[in-house]
């Protein structure tokens, strides 16, 4: 039987062994958790030593990696300037040459023929209509002409030219003066005659012209055209035509005051810009004493016509 003696001795070293124990796992637990704890100052950031460094290729001496927190203060180096070399006479010769003439008023001379109607119109037989225009000249200065007339029943129904002098006096719009001679019907007449033409806002061709006639007759003119581009190539064209005369001349079928009022409205189809079959409707209606001169030679005042026809300009 154990005495009492053994049994406290041995109590005392199992005691002492566990408290012996127990510390041992307090320090080392407590050695883990600092090494997770970040330092106050920047060293914290800073590689252990045995990667501190790294060995260059020839075998120099290491170099220590920045601080990571060095970048955000770093002032970027100026860039370098490039000195240019000054500009002389031969770079300003070379940049700005001498062209001939002048991009907008230019010296050469030029031309343009349009005829705007060629047609066949329908009833009392058929009819064929013409109305073309044209010039030749520089950007300024152009000498303009305009002809137009019928054709029926085996002869001429009615034909009248002009003959202008153009000059540009605004960018959309020319100012012009010279002559128009009417052929028939009845007996040939001559006139003085001025106007403008050009393009309106939105687009509107308009031609203005009066004259001045024998026996101080006077007749004014207003033309104005306008085109719808349905597509690139089917153009929709609308004209207007207004004649007014000062003085009644029975000769030739026309009254005082409000004469003529021809309307058209025609659908092209452009082959090439230059070259357009069409097809349309044309009206026209006589007013007040041309009306009354009109009924009296038994003629209706007002008619409406198909029209089939080709234009084209070079």
């Amino acid at each position: 039987m154990t005495s009492p003696g053994t049994v406290r001795t041995i109590a005392a070293i199992v005691l002492a062994a566990a408290m012996s124990s127990t510390s041992s796992y307090a320090r080392q637990g407590q050695d883990d958790h600092s090494a997770h704890q970040h330092p106050e100052d920047d060293s914290a950031h800073q590689h252990p030593e045995g990667h501190s460094t790294h060995a260059e290729p020839d075998g120099g001496s290491a170099q220590q990696e920045p601080d990571r927190h060095s970048t955000h203060d770093a002032v970027p180096a100026p860039a370098t300037r490039i000195e240019l070399p000054p500009i002389t006479d031969a770079d300003r010769a070379a940049a700005f040459p001498e062209v001939e003439g002048h991009t907008v008023h230019d010296k050469g001379v030029h031309y343009f023929v349009l005829f705007d109607q060629l047609e066949w119109q329908a009833g009392d037989g058929g009819t064929v209509s013409w109305e073309n225009k044209g010039w030749i000249g520089r950007d300024v200065d152009r000498l303009w002409f305009r002809t137009e007339g019928s054709h029926a029943g085996g002869r001429l129904g009615e034909a009248e030219a002009h003959v202008l002098y153009g000059r540009a006096i605004a960018r959309w719009w020319d100012l012009v003066a010279g002559v128009r001679h009417e052929a028939r019907p009845g007996p040939a007449r001559t006139w003085v005659a001025i106007g403008v033409q050009g393009l309106a806002p939105y687009w509107f061709e308009v031609e203005a012209t009066a004259s001045i006639g024998e026996g101080g007759r006077t007749h004014v003119r207003f033309e104005t055209e306008y085109e719808v581009l349905l597509t690139n190539r089917l153009v929709l064209q609308p004209v207007v035509e207004v004649d007014l005369y000062g003085k009644p001349d029975p000769e030739r079928g026309t009254g005082a005051g409000l004469s003529t009022l021809d309307a058209g409205l025609r659908l092209r189809y452009e082959i090439r810009r230059e070259i357009a079959p069409y097809l349309g409707v044309v009206w026209e209606r006589k007013f007040f004493g041309t009306a009354d001169l009109a009924r009296a030679a038994g003629e209706a005042p007002g008619r409406a016509r198909l029209a089939l026809g080709f234009r084209f300009w070079f």
